[in-house]
């Protein structure tokens, strides 16, 4: 995480890292004549960091599930109105989530 937390304040960091633990313990290495950033800044960085995490792991759960009901809607079926609002319902999964606990929280719909 502490890579991806520097990345989102420089994304052309070049960086490594020793992790020993916590970000306090951990040697960060600063490559190629890339600024140091702070530790605090790093730090700030965690909670963005961790939910952007938690959006990709539900991305991820929630395109598996449109990819296993992609046969129903192509152009020679006929998509049922339950599959579709379930289908709907996936894509609009993500919407208004703005913390992990909400994010953690999702129920998917039930497949038709």
């Amino acid at each position: 995480m502490i890579i991806e937390a520097i990345l989102k304040i420089n994304p052309n960091a070049k960086v490594s890292v020793e992790h020993t633990g916590d970000i306090d313990t951990s040697i960060i290495n600063w490559l190629e004549g890339t600024i140091p950033i702070p530790v605090a800044d790093i730090k700030a960085q965690f909670p963005i960091v961790e939910f952007d995490m938690a959006l990709d792991e539900l991305r991820a759960k929630r395109n598996k599930l449109l990819q296993e009901t992609d046969h129903y809607a192509l152009s020679d079926q006929t998509l049922s109105d339950d599959m579709r609002t379930y289908r709907q319902s996936l894509r609009d999964i993500t919407e208004n989530l703005t913390t992990v606990e909400q994010v953690k929280a999702v129920e998917f719909p039930t497949k038709p």
